[in-house]
């Protein structure tokens, strides 16, 4: 008994320093600073105690399906072309419904061959074909596609801009999915007060394209219009902007879908121009290099347009095949060539991002937060002492260790895992406090039934635990369950209460059960046979 005992103790001190150690170093190893820095290098402060950004945003994901819409448009119309079916017309006739393709004057007698090159082209996996009138049919995209559409881009806008963040040097950012249904995006920044910053790293969708150029410059939309015969042509787009030292806003007609996208840019980086003025170089992944120098070899002399975030930046003329690297000019400065090289590095979002929600928490207001979060729990943790030292006597000695061990686990889980303290979070040690207080009252007022029943101490003891036990583990069992739910839905602050929760709850279980029995062993093996347990 005495050497079974000694073992648990071993262990029990074991398992103390181990997590002390986590408290003060963590993963990180022993070095040498200030405590309350080595305590900020493992449990790291959520927003609503360091201060920082809070963001909620909403992708625009109807863009991401007409993008989708856009090159298939230039799918089907090579398709015609490889199929030599000629005069028919192929486009998105309603603005409003970039699901929709049409394919209008569709000679009678090539109007099998049509539906056979878009059954043999599996465009039915994606779209409901059907026909209108006699010489033309009409795709609309399945809603299962266009929600897979919809969903990838808002994957897609939390990747991207996660890795801008990252860029940012942003310790523990939350970037997750928001709200239920609506593609929204939590963002929050701990530490980063000035959301100014934020914004101009992940407000630009950073759409670089290059584009065909079919007309231009004109002076206006209307004069655009005018000059094409007042119709602009369904594969083609009216976009404004300035090239190189034009000086003002002018309207060119390109092509709709671009030659080269975001998503093709493997590097950028900013440099300067033969004139020491700030530019971007850019280097394009194979695929899209062979793409490119296929289309710049085929169009020399002709115009392509370098568009930024539906813009015309800078129009130039094709004077040799390009592959895989070019150079953007454009007026930038310095900052601006820096951004656009760092936002076309991460990749470019699929579509537009809108700005719901912006808060920013001062960092007064977070250290107020800290200070009357731990006067709390102290408070609560002296009171809840003070009151099992009363009410169980001597006993209450052995709950308000197991309360102190229990502590000291949590704070250890937290500094090896690197998890985010929060507002909750210190909401969620305090009420594992009360958790691991109600444990010590089920099994000490079980012992003094048991006492009161007349049975020795020894005996009481084991009945009192092992008639607890089912209780205490099904109470825990449950709220870690309910805590479990709350992490994997919740947003930040919810998630930093749920995993001190759960934490907290898994080291009451082990101090209230072992912890306690231990040193209820210890004492009674120094009491003598009949004497009464102070309880």
């Amino acid at each position: 008994m005495r050497k079974n005992l000694a073992g648990k103790t071993a262990a029990i001190l074991a398992i103390l320093v181990v997590f002390v150690y986590g408290i003060v170093y963590g993963l990180n190893g022993p070095r040498i600073a200030p405590l309350k820095t080595l305590l900020g290098n493992n449990i790291h402060l959520g927003l609503d105690l360091q201060g920082g950004t809070h963001l909620v945003l909403q992708v625009k994901v109807i863009e991401a399906v007409s993008a989708v819409s856009d090159n298939d448009v230039q799918r089907l119309e090579d398709g015609l072309k490889t199929a030599n079916i000629s005069g028919v017309t192929v486009g998105k006739t309603d603005p409003t419904h970039p699901e929709l393709i049409d394919l209008s004057n569709v000679p009678v007698d090539k109007s099998a061959a049509v539906r056979s090159m878009l059954d043999d082209a599996n465009y039915s996996n994606t779209y409901d074909v059907s026909t209108v009138g006699t010489n033309g049919f009409r795709l609309t995209m399945k809603p299962s596609a266009e929600h897979d559409i919809e969903a990838h881009a808002l994957q897609q806008s939390i990747e991207t801009i996660r890795d801008r963040i990252d860029s940012l040097g942003v310790s523990e950012p939350v970037i997750q999915q928001y709200g239920l249904g609506d593609n929204e995006i939590l963002v929050e920044l701990p530490g980063i007060s000035n959301p100014e910053q934020v914004r101009q790293a992940i407000q630009s969708t950073a759409r670089l394209e290059i584009h065909a150029v079919i007309g231009g410059p004109f002076t206006s939309d209307q004069d655009a219009l005018e000059k094409n015969g007042g119709v602009i042509p369904p594969d083609a787009v009216l976009m404004h902007g300035s090239n190189v030292g034009s000086g003002g806003d002018q309207v060119w007609l390109l092509k709709r879908v671009s030659e080269v996208a975001g998503n093709d840019f493997r590097d950028a980086t900013p440099s300067q121009d033969e004139n020491g003025r700030p530019d971007v170089g850019f280097t394009l992944t194979t695929a899209a290099g062979n793409r490119f120098y296929q289309f710049t070899s085929t169009h020399i002399n002709q115009s392509m347009a370098v568009v930024l975030d539906n813009k015309v930046r800078e129009v130039a003329n094709i004077e040799s095949g390009i592959r895989d690297s070019g150079r953007i000019t454009g007026g930038f400065t310095q900052e601006q060539a820096a951004n656009l090289s760092m936002m076309l590095r991460t990749g470019a979002l699929p579509a537009s991002i809108i700005y719901l929600e912006e808060r920013t928490i001062g960092a007064s207001l977070g250290q107020d937060s800290i200070r009357k979060g731990v006067i709390a729990a102290v408070a609560g943790m002296l009171a809840v002492m003070a009151f099992m030292l009363i009410y169980y006597r001597g006993a209450g000695i052995n709950a308000d260790l197991a309360l102190f061990l229990n502590l000291i686990i949590l704070l250890g889980f937290m500094g090896f895992t690197g998890s985010t303290l929060t507002l909750p979070g210190i909401a969620g040690v305090i009420l594992t406090i009360g958790m691991g207080v109600d444990s010590n009252v089920l099994i000490f007022e079980r012992i003094r039934e048991e006492i009161h029943a007349g049975k020795s101490a020894s005996a009481a003891v084991d009945q009192g635990f092992a008639h607890a036990w089912v209780t205490i583990l099904d109470t825990h069992v449950t709220t870690i369950v309910s805590a479990a739910i709350l992490f994997m839905f919740g947003t930040g602050p919810v998630k930093g209460f749920a995993v001190t929760l759960c934490f907290g709850l898994a080291a009451n279980l082990f101090t209230a059960v072992f912890v306690s029995r231990v040193i209820f062993d210890a004492i009674l093996q120094r009491k003598g046979r009949g004497e009464a347990l102070s309880i």
